[in-house]
């Protein structure tokens, strides 16, 4: 099956998800051809109009300059376009390649899991059969990590780690740790949510030990191989491959080309990595279907504790790699000129996956945040995600 605004090719990536997560059922409710929206069913040609409305409005007020958009109902691909330029004189398209930061969270946890699952390791193991030099390893378990309740200072503070002195420098997991650990811990273990990649980094290099073998084969064979993802791969240095969705960020001051900014810093050995949007959707679907894991996986995966639940936003919490928010199932990575975001909706399956890059006029924070938050709220008016509402 194709959709609309994308090339054949990139349709081959439903069929997998269709089998893997019995999408055809999700959209059952609704005749062929219309999918629920806002309750109701309604023609794909016109949730499909909907949702170009909303993007050219966003292009519009946060002058974006560009903005790749897939969507997908209750199995069945509604869009997958691109709008605005990768740079001067070179149209996006949606099969361009961007860094997917954050997205790769949920594949490190949903490995994470599926190693539980099969008795590799136990989630609530502490990490000191790992790393026993880590402060507290003895108290900080693999869910703390996966959770951000290790109480482990972050290392992605400007005050130590020189990102825009040099941000082509290469950097390696053990000088990220290090740099983190000149900070104090932000809490004792368990004790609350503080988000740090230095949980990422740590657990990455954690299940590669525990699983012997390295993070980037653990990911291709728990994920990227069961859904299908050709166009998703680990790139530990600054290389993109072709067609690249050109990023520009005015973060040191002037509005320059940070596309090939070295991303090293960003997360642990083997999940650095870059993707499309419809590799991203299609991993909407996956995590927020839970389709990679048991059911009791999937559970933990999107519980709450008291900790990851915002005292301010009681419908919104962190999960294992995931924000929970309102009922969806999200991420929205942000890196040098890059702000992406994924989210699922269970029920009327909405998956919305995209890639937006800016222009000297553009906010300097959450332009993805702001268009998921817009189109969320289009196709389901009654369940936007609070989150990403600014």
């Amino acid at each position: 099956m194709t959709y609309p605004g994308a090339p054949a090719a990139l349709g081959a990536a439903f069929a997998t998800m269709l089998v893997l997560g019995g999408g055809a059922a999700a959209g059952a409710a609704c005749p062929t051809g219309q999918v629920p929206v806002a309750g109701a069913c309604e023609d794909v040609a016109d949730a499909a109009a909907t949702v170009r409305a909303v993007v050219a409005d966003a292009i519009a007020r946060d002058h974006l300059n560009a903005a790749i958009v897939g969507v997908a109902i209750g199995g069945v691909p509604v869009l997958t376009e691109a709008r605005g330029l990768s740079m001067t004189g070179v149209p996006a398209t949606a099969d361009m390649h961007f860094r997917n930061g954050a997205i790769a969270i949920p594949y490190l946890t949903t490995v994470l899991l599926r190693l539980d699952e099969e008795g590799v390791l136990d989630i609530d193991d502490p990490i000191a059969e790992w790393r026993p030099a880590l402060p507290n390893a003895d108290r900080v378990t693999l869910r703390m990590l996966a959770s951000n309740t290790s109480g482990y200072p972050d290392y992605v503070d400007v005050s130590i780690l020189p990102l825009y002195q040099d941000p082509f420098r290469a950097y390696t997991p053990d000088e990220l740790i290090g740099l983190a650990f000149t900070k104090p811990m932000a809490c004792e273990p368990g004790a609350c949510f503080a988000y740090a990649h230095t949980n990422y980094v740590i657990l990455a290099d954690v299940l590669a030990a525990a699983a012997g073998r390295d993070m980037a084969a653990l990911i291709g064979d728990y994920v990227l191989t069961p859904l299908g993802l050709d166009d998703t791969r680990s790139e530990q240095t600054a290389a993109m491959p072709e067609p690249v969705l050109h990023a520009f960020t005015a973060e040191r001051g002037t509005y320059e080309d940070s596309t090939f900014w070295n991303p090293s810093w960003t997360l642990g050995r083997g999940t650095v990595m870059t993707t499309t949007v419809p590799d991203a959707l299609a991993s909407a679907i996956a995590i927020g279907r839970g389709s990679l894991l048991s059911a009791g996986s999937y559970q933990a995966m999107i519980a709450p504790t008291p900790v990851t639940t915002s005292p301010d936003d009681p419908t919104t919490h962190y999960g294992l790699g995931v924000i929970v928010t309102n009922g969806w199932i999200m991420q929205t990575p942000s890196f040098g000129g890059y702000a992406g975001a994924i989210g699922f909706l269970p029920g009327p399956d909405i998956a919305i996956a995209l890639a937006t890059t800016a222009t000297p006029e553009t906010p300097e924070t959450g332009m993805a945040r702001r268009l998921i938050g817009a189109i969320a709220l289009a196709l389901a008016p009654d369940r936007p995600p609070t989150f990403v509402l600014e």
